[in-house]
């Protein structure tokens, strides 16, 4: 009977704790160094690239000019939501003023004098005409000028312009052009080239980014009202870039947003 028990394994629940004896041997030190798998055949692995592929048009003909190819971690960023949120309040926070004042009683000009007697008038108690319980008295803890602006990492809020770029270029929302030049400052022409681009109010609108600033392109379309909109790069912020229904920027704007958004490690020694 004890040579049956003995040529069966024992059985032995281990614990998650637990970790194996280390062997001295040569065998199993060989046995213990972690073999990295092999791909299995006819399984194709795609590679991430390095660059995406931009078309640079012609304004306002849209005739392709050329292609360029620009860094996939500033066009090609997976879609991050949580990051877009935090930018566009960090950027709500820092744009709100916080110039609401009121005067608590020691600012109302008055005097300090009693208003009644303490007792013996049936009334309620009060003091001066200064009192929050009066009117034209000073207000009770209301509010006075203040810093609404609140923190945000850099890297962060660098990562979430290039989230809201990448996202308009998967949704093919981004059109980049050469130059966004008017020879005439007529509302007419700018609403023309709208129309046919299928860029105005009934396509959801488009922004209108330049390099520099463009005053021609401003008053035309100020004057056209609903049906796009044009800011220059210094007051572009995430919250335009995800606004209206798609950014028309041009190719010098585009590469200033990624010098300055893209880190150092990883901008390319070309562009």
């Amino acid at each position: 009977m004890s040579k049956v028990f003995s040529t069966i394994p024992s059985a032995r629940r281990s614990f998650a704790t637990e970790t194996s004896i280390p062997s001295t041997s040569s065998s199993n030190l060989t046995r213990s160094i972690p073999l990295q798998p092999l791909p299995e055949p006819g399984i194709f692995v795609p590679r991430r690239e390095q660059s995406v592929l931009t078309t640079i048009y012609k304004f306002p003909t849209l005739e392709p000019l050329q292609f360029s190819r620009y860094p996939a971690e500033f066009l090609d960023a997976p879609l991050r939501r949580d990051i877009l949120h935090k930018a566009v309040i960090y950027e709500g926070d820092c744009h709100r003023l916080g110039q609401a004042h009121t005067l608590w009683r020691n600012q109302v000009y008055g005097s300090g004098r009693k208003v009644r007697p303490q007792k013996g008038t049936g009334r309620a108690r009060l003091g001066d005409k200064k009192s929050p319980m009066l009117k034209g008295g000073g207000v009770a803890h209301g509010p006075h000028p203040r810093d609404f602006s609140t923190k945000l990492p850099k890297k962060m809020y660098d990562l979430a312009w290039r989230i809201a770029l990448s996202y308009r270029y998967h949704m093919e929302e981004l059109v980049v052009v050469d130059k966004l030049v008017l020879k005439e400052g007529d509302p007419g022409l700018i609403k023309k080239i709208l129309e046919q681009n299928k860029w105005g109010n009934e396509h959801l609108r488009s922004l209108l980014i330049t390099e520099d600033v463009n005053e021609e392109m401003t008053l035309a379309l100020k004057e056209l009202g609903m049906e796009g909109r044009h800011l220059p790069l210094a007051d572009v912020d995430v919250k335009d870039c995800l606004e209206l229904g798609r950014l028309v920027i041009e190719r010098g704007a585009l590469d200033k947003i990624m010098n300055m958004r893209l880190p150092e490690e990883l901008k390319p020694a070309d562009l």
